[in-house]
């Protein structure tokens, strides 16, 4: 399925403030991006196995250990616009998946392990 980069990004929007508040008030030090596919050095980070897919990668500290040093770069989500499209069939597909993935991230922010982080993106569902 095809979706362009503004239409995604309305979607990955749209995710963010489908957000509980007492979750949206505490992103403040989070940057979302969106990219077509991961960069060789994102896949190296994290070891993909063949034949997995990756739609979202948290990259940062996650708030339950995090300290506040002041001045610091935000952590970043980066949402995959391609895997994600290529994976679905049709346009709500595209926007489940979407809210699935920036919610499994953003549990990753807050320090869920990967288990909560499935569990936290099938809530949506």
């Amino acid at each position: 399925m095809e979706i362009n980069n503004q239409q995604f990004e309305e979607l990955v929007s749209q995710a963010l403030n489908s957000l509980p508040d007492k979750f949206k008030i505490k992103l403040n030090n989070l940057a979302i991006f969106v990219d077509d596919y991961p960069t060789v050095e994102q896949l190296k980070k994290i070891k993909l196995q063949r034949g997995d897919s990756l739609y979202g990668l948290f990259e940062g500290y996650c708030q339950a250990k995090a300290l506040n040093f002041g001045a610091v770069l935000p952590d970043r989500i980066t949402i995959f616009r391609l895997a994600i499209a290529k994976s679905c069939a049709n346009f709500q597909e595209i926007k489940e998946k979407i809210t699935s993935t920036v919610r499994h991230e953003i549990a990753h922010h807050f320090g869920s392990n990967e288990k909560g982080a499935n569990q936290a993106g099938r809530c949506c569902k």
